[in-house]
């Protein structure tokens, strides 16, 4: 000990003496880079109440906030998911200082994913308006008058084309989101809509469609057609939803997901900030999604982009200065959410999705470093604007950045559940997905 002690003393005045730590001496640089070495080396050997007698304060590194937090230290060495989180846990982790909590979650997310992969996903609405649905933020319920018009069902052709054209622009996953409150008595509808999913997978690309509840035997029939998921939002914590939806429970959301889940389609559930929650909302449906059974394949964050004419965005017009909905949501409560996502939920994709095109380059980069690794990409989302692909492309170029290929996903999953029960039944699932049915 004396001998180590000895040593660090020596190496401490060598690196704290000014003219060895600025001389422009390549010889004496390099020496200053050794014994800097050298006594971190023999600091972290000798124990800290040593190095902090000896080191000069100027010099000290404070303990990282990681450093002295147990969970979060636990948190960033998981190899897996973990399913039984408390909400106690989960605000801990919210609330972690922003930096630290970017820093953490970016150093998880390099342990699931290839931090440059990015998925492109293009939505497409092929059914608008009419929803019997009253949810305060949505232009297509029949109750609100936003200059939404009602259509019916795009034709099959139409939707090909519109995928053709996403991949040619990159995109590996096409979406498809019809205004609909559920499937019942939708036969015809969705005998288009599986002919639209088996035209999709046929152009090399996932398919994914939001269509509103359904059954397990319609989720059977989507499958078999080749569906690779299905998309379906808890929106907000179990407490704030009823200030938010009154025409669909809570668990009737989380049966619909139980309901693709147990029929092998991977599970697409996320949901909005902005809606007037407050931060116990957002740890609380953080919550609800990271003690699932199985943690979504792809978790989307949406930021609300009031609309006029809903009770949301009436509400937010008559707060502006402008007369206009504006958006509350800020930056720092999007890159939040994303990194506190990525740290409960690390094998599962985060998608920006509404409202991505109101952050700046930078601040989407901050939230990709943070673990978002997915974006909604192309002309238009449902009812709201969306960054296009000549933007994205020339974002990725000037970041590093590139398109994640669907093996990459999946090959990940298959990864963390392998030889567990849930693998062998994903793979089982995988099987079914890519040879679509003729039915």
């Amino acid at each position: 000990m004396r001998n180590t002690h000895q040593t660090l003393k020596r190496a401490a005045s060598l690196y704290s003496t000014s003219q060895l730590k600025y001389s422009a001496s390549s010889t004496l640089r390099s020496q200053s880079r050794l014994l800097h070495a050298q006594f971190r080396s023999l600091s972290s050997a000798a124990g800290s109440q040593v190095v902090n007698s000896l080191a000069p304060n100027k010099y000290q590194k404070p303990d990282s906030f990681a450093g002295r937090n147990s969970l979060l230290q636990a948190t960033i060495a998981a190899d897996a998911p973990r399913n039984d989180w408390t909400k106690e846990e989960i605000r801990e982790i919210y609330q972690t200082p922003l930096m630290e909590l970017v820093y953490s979650a970016s150093t998880l997310h390099r342990r699931f994913f290839d931090p440059a992969s990015v998925q492109l996903c293009t939505l497409m609405n092929i059914k608008t308006g009419g929803c019997s649905e009253d949810c305060s933020y949505c232009a297509q319920s029949i109750r609100y008058k936003t200059g939404v018009k009602a259509t019916k069902i795009s034709s099959v052709d139409e939707v090909l084309q519109a995928a053709k054209i996403a991949k040619e622009n990159g995109s590996t996953r096409f979406c498809m989101g019809a205004a609909w409150r559920d499937m019942r008595g939708r036969k015809t509808n969705l005998k288009n809509i599986k002919a639209m999913v088996r035209g999709v997978r046929e152009l090399g690309m996932e398919a994914c469609v939001t269509l509103g509840m359904i059954d397990g035997n319609q989720a059977a029939e989507l499958r078999d057609a080749g569906l690779t998921a299905y998309n379906h939002n808890v929106d907000t914590s179990r407490e704030y939803y009823p200030n938010v939806i009154t025409t669909r429970t809570y668990d009737e959301r989380l049966k619909t997901i139980n309901n693709v889940r147990q029929a092998g389609i991977h599970v697409c559930s996320g949901g909005i900030l902005g809606l007037g929650e407050d931060d116990a909302d957002r740890v609380s449906f953080l919550y609800t999604v990271a003690t699932m059974e199985s943690h979504p394949e792809s978790f989307p964050i949406n930021a609300l982009v009031p609309i006029k004419g809903t009770p949301l965005g009436d509400a937010s017009a008559a707060k502006s200065e402008t007369g206009e909905p504006e958006s509350t949501v800020t930056f720092h409560d999007t890159v939040r959410m994303v990194a506190t996502a990525r740290l409960v939920l690390p094998g599962s994709v985060i998608r920006l999705a509404a409202g991505r095109i109101n952050l700046t380059e930078s601040e989407q980069v901050l939230c990709f470093m943070a673990g978002a690794n997915a974006i909604f990409t192309g002309e238009k989302m449902l009812t709201t604007p969306c960054s296009g692909w000549d933007e994205d492309k020339a974002m990725f170029d000037r970041w590093g950045l590139r398109p994640m290929l669907p093996d990459e996903l999946h090959g990940s999953e298959k990864r963390q559940h392998a030889g567990t029960e849930v693998g062998l039944e994903q793979e089982r699932a995988d099987a079914v997905r890519m040879v679509p049915s003729s039915a």
